[in-house]
């Protein structure tokens, strides 16, 4: 499985409301880091499958959740656990970086 691919129209179905953690990945086609950053958040998908939700949000598409959650540099990875922001990081960083502050182990 790979990552969902999130618009603003379904960010409150697919992430608020989702019945498990939902990692989202705010980034645009523009970011270099970005780009750096999208097989980390592929494998966190694959490896993650079953127990959190990895999903990305091009910015530059859906500017409505990158402002409410005020999203101001890209890459921002957000943990989400029951509708609520856990956890955000910005900035591209290792796989076991995100697996540690998100506590993906449990």
């Amino acid at each position: 499985m790979s990552e969902l691919a999130l618009t603003d129209a379904d960010f409150e179905e697919q992430v608020i409301k989702a019945d498990a953690p939902v990692i989202v990945d705010f980034w645009a086609e523009w970011c270099g880091p970005c780009k750096t950053l999208a097989p980390v958040i592929e494998e966190l998908a694959k490896d993650y499958e079953g127990k959190v939700k990895v999903a990305k949000l091009d910015v530059d598409s859906n500017p409505v959740a990158a402002s409410k959650y005020s999203v101001m540099s890209i890459p921002t990875v957000i943990y989400f656990d029951g509708g609520k922001e856990v956890k955000r990081l910005v900035g591209a960083r290792e796989k076991s970086n995100y697996e540690q502050e998100f506590d993906l182990s449990k």
